[in-house]
């Protein structure tokens, strides 16, 4: 038996007329359906979890750079105190220099006062042994 093109033609006006009444009463797409569903929903919570991750990252990026900036005002501080420090002890060496110049100008002072003394009596003990 030979199928006509008529034939064909009513076989599939049947099926178009049926196809979505199976597919309403088929298993595989209500369970497809569900899955689709769950999977949707499950994409929605990952898309929230990643929304909410990044929102936090950047929470904790805006408290990390508020640290640093914290820190940044640490070491200026620090700086100020080395910086006065350091004058402070730049004046000390300077004191220190200065009455080091001072004590040396009055050891070079004794010195010739005292080679003079020397000479001087040296000059007289001569002078009263020979007479």
């Amino acid at each position: 038996m030979m199928i006509t093109q008529e034939d064909l033609s009513q076989i599939t006006e049947h099926i178009h007329g049926q196809f979505n009444q199976w597919v309403k009463t088929s298993r595989v797409s209500t369970h497809t359906r569900d899955y689709e569903m769950e999977h949707s929903e499950r994409l929605v919570r990952v898309e929230e979890s990643v929304k909410n991750s990044i929102e936090l990252m950047q929470q904790g990026f805006n408290l990390m750079e508020r640290r640093f900036e914290q820190v940044d005002k640490r070491f200026e501080q620090v700086d100020k105190r080395f910086e006065l420090m350091q004058n402070s002890i730049d004046k000390r060496f300077e004191n220190v220099e200065s009455r080091l110049s001072e004590l040396s100008r009055r050891m070079f002072q004794f010195m010739i006062w005292s080679f003079g003394f020397t000479a001087t009596s040296a000059g007289i003990i001569i002078a009263v042994l020979k007479l």
